[in-house]
């Protein structure tokens, strides 16, 4: 395990959070605006009801870093956390969500903090490395799998699963020609993977 303790680890000495593997995590910690406690909620609302939107799944997969990402309101509606899991440098994280229609979702929920200048603004970094705190332990349950490897993985995956699936692969392992390969340690490992 490469979790990271005491110390602030991180890739990125020059931002705070800490680093396992190849997953960086970023938490902010912001104070809401007085009296804007439930538009954040309904924006927040909004964007959970958009978690199906095509246009929302395609920037995240066009941003192609992100593991995860969660909003909580919390401290009796006076203070909001944003915290999630991403690959790579923290500045492109930054621009790659400024330039993608999630960076608008960021505008409009992070609108509800105190002094957030917007995230395409030049000071915006500042702002969420001021507000930013890191996380006392970090551990990813897969620290060496970026993002684009998982979406790969899964592709593989199915496209092996459907060749699983063909009466011509069932064939194949049946025919003595094969047999010597079938046996093999390899592919009879690949075979116990893909029934598991």
């Amino acid at each position: 395990m490469t979790a990271a303790t005491g110390a602030a680890r991180t890739a990125h000495p020059e931002r705070p959070g800490r680093s396992d593997g190849v997953c960086s995590e970023f938490t902010v910690f912001t104070r809401i605006k007085p009296g804007e406690a439930d538009a954040l909620r309904e924006d927040l609302a909004t964007l959970s009801d958009a978690a199906d939107d095509e246009r929302v799944h395609a920037a995240v997969r066009q941003i192609g870093t992100l593991h995860d990402a969660r909003h909580v309101i919390f401290d009796d509606d006076t203070r909001f956390m944003f915290a999630s899991v991403f690959d790579g440098s923290w500045d492109t994280y930054i621009d790659d969500f400024a330039q993608t229609v999630v960076g608008a979702r960021f505008d409009k929920v992070f609108s509800h903090s105190e002094g957030f200048p917007g995230v395409a603004d030049p000071g915006a970094k500042d702002w969420f490395v001021a507000h930013q705190a890191p996380a006392g332990v970090f551990v990813s349950a897969y620290p060496d799998l970026t993002v684009q490897q998982i979406y790969k993985d899964q592709r593989v995956d199915e496209a092996f699963q459907d060749v699983l699936d063909t009466d011509e692969f069932r064939a194949a392992l049946d025919n003595p020609a094969n047999a010597e390969l079938v046996a093999t340690p390899a592919f009879q490992k690949l075979l116990a993977e893909a029934s598991a």
